[in-house]
């Protein structure tokens, strides 16, 4: 087995491994080949269109798209120059005269035609975000299956919007509240779900828009282009012989004047953004400088907290997969580990066994993203091994201390290709107390751990970051739960007591300065309607506020 170490003693532990057959170096690239040629993608290095309003077509610079695991280029698109961009604005601010035109069920109907052929497709683009993003298999497909199940949430809702109806104060009134669509939102997503950006942007967006009558304009990270172009393709033809144009869903692959274009555009009433803190604040005020509306999805910084009544097994669990999945690039991955003093030890000595675990029994199998097995892939570029790297000496710099015995850039040298591969290990530090690291978030899989005595003061720690996504309580004791749940307790928009993660079914968002927003379940589909109060006089009269009386009669 031909396997990733960072030193020549540690190969045949790492687990790295790739391939068992003589061509592993064609490993990845045959398989990209299949995955492509699936999706009608080319394979043979032609360029590809990033835009789409109806017509495929792309005159900006180029993207590459690279494999994380191989660092291969996996196709080369043409961005949307600025022409290119305003035109699919406005191609889509047409399409929306339509949409908005057409009764909710049978918009309905398309998205659940668009569920179809995503399921269709559900290997193959799964598939493709493994390659292009990094993501194990099983997380890439998983990704694929929860845009078909937002399909499903998004059909049902197409039924089941509706506004209010309530009591005036004046005889023979009455008051309704009304939602209308909005016109066109503006999507923007991030490259850790780039397909459909499940939990965050894309399907919790567009089905949701669709179904409330609105069409949208995506921009996708720059670095994941092909898995948004494949989406794009199998959405146009249901849109198109429902009789929607292709622009209802636009898309405008590019970088940042791309953004900017979209963002800044007075024909896109909602701007829907997923990524960092420091870009969502620029974001945020250039939308609300043109009074338009946004939905934010920015930092996250999650912490669990395990107390001394907690069932460490139950724990042991929910910690690991939040704080390794997708190689700690989730928006919900925990990057705080806090533990009640009475069981710090046992605990740490449990979760440290895993993480240091080697092969052939090691429980975190790092290594190629399209083997079912692994279960660690990589880091999505360089830039995030570089930043993971500079967090891990501050650390130690600041007098912290890491936990794990393995920790670090993985480096290759065997193995053709994956040479290029942007790969870690999975690490748990004990930070200094005068080291303040953990109040910012690192999209990477590093896990700072803490120690508590009192419920309030891990509350208090869960609390004292900036930003307030997800957060989870570890715990028996009910008074524990209703603490947590209540004022006094998590300031977070998802708060879990015995689990992690989220559900489409919820509201999907977080306070602070994780944005305020809210995607997919709940109420969150107001935000992409126009509401408005109406007061219906059915009498013969006409009653005036404050008792004012001109004297007329009617």
């Amino acid at each position: 087995m031909i396997s990733l170490s960072r030193t020549a003693n540690r190969l045949a532990s790492s687990h790295l491994v790739f391939v068992t057959r003589a061509n592993s170096r064609r490993l990845l690239s045959s398989r990209a080949t299949s995955v492509l040629s699936a999706l009608n993608l080319p394979t043979d290095g032609a360029e590809i269109p990033g835009v789409f309003d109806g017509q495929w077509k792309g005159s900006g610079e180029e993207i590459l798209s690279k494999c994380p695991a191989t660092g291969e280029v996996l196709g080369r698109v043409r961005s949307a120059s600025p022409s290119e961009t305003q035109t699919a604005i406005q191609a889509s601010l047409e399409a929306s005269k339509l949409v908005r035109k057409m009764p909710a069920p049978k918009r309905g109907e398309i998205i659940r035609q668009i569920r179809e052929a995503l399921m269709s497709k559900v290997d193959e683009l799964g598939d493709l975000v493994s390659l292009e993003m990094g993501k194990i298999k099983s997380e890439g497909r998983g990704e694929v299956v929860e845009f078909v199940d937002i399909c499903d949430y998004a059909t049902g809702l197409s039924r089941t919007m509706k506004g209010n109806v309530l009591p005036s104060e004046r005889p023979e009134h009455v008051i309704y509240e009304i939602p209308n669509p909005l016109g066109v939102v503006g999507i923007l997503s991030a490259f850790n779900f780039p397909m459909p950006n499940l939990p965050v942007n894309l399907s919790r967006n567009m089905t949701i828009a669709l179904a409330t009558g609105n069409s949208t304009i995506w921009k996708p990270a720059p670095s994941t282009p092909l898995a948004a172009i494949a989406v794009a393709r199998l959405i146009q033809p249901v849109l198109e012989r429902n009789g929607l144009p292709g622009a209802t869903a636009a898309l405008v692959c590019g970088g940042t004047e791309v953004g900017k274009t979209v963002v800044a555009s007075d024909d896109i009433p909602l701007i829907s953004f997923t990524g960092s803190e420091k870009v969502g604040k620029e974001v945020g005020k250039v939308v609300q400088d043109r009074f338009g509306k946004t939905i934010l999805e920015l930092g996250g910084n999650n912490a669990v907290i395990v107390h001394e009544d907690a069932d460490l097994g139950l724990a042991l669990q929910g910690v690991l997969f939040a704080a390794v999945g997708t190689a700690g690039q989730r928006c919900t991955s925990t990057r705080r580990l806090l533990l009640h003093k009475s069981i710090s030890k046992e605990f740490l000595s449990r979760l440290l066994a895993i993480y240091d675990s080697s092969h052939p029994t090691s429980q975190l199998l790092v290594g190629d993203p399209l083997n079912a097995s692994t279960l660690i892939g990589p880091l999505h570029n360089e830039a995030a091994v570089q930043k993971y790297e500079s967090v891990l000496a501050s650390v130690v710099e600041k007098g912290g201390e890491i936990l794990t015995l393995r920790s670090g850039r993985i480096e290759g040298g065997e193995f053709g290709v994956e040479d290029k591969g942007n790969w870690v290990w999975p690490v748990v530090v004990k930070p200094s107390e005068n080291d303040k690291g953990w109040m910012e978030e690192t999209f990477a899989p590093i896990l700072y751990v803490m120690e508590f005595e009192t419920l309030d003061e891990a509350i208090a720690l869960n609390n004292s970051v900036p930003q307030g996504l997800s957060s989870s309580l570890f715990t028996s004791n009910l008074q524990n739960m209703g603490i947590w749940l209540g004022p006094e307790g998590s300031d977070c928009g998802i708060v879990n007591v015995g689990t992690s993660g989220a559900e489409i079914g919820a509201g999907f968002g977080g306070n602070k300065s994780t944005g305020w927003g809210r995607e997919s379940g709940g109420t969150a589909w107001h935000q992409y309607c126009r509401w408005s109060a109406a007061t219906v006089n059915y009498s013969t009269k006409m009653p005036l506020a404050q008792g004012v009386n001109f004297g007329i009669q009617a």
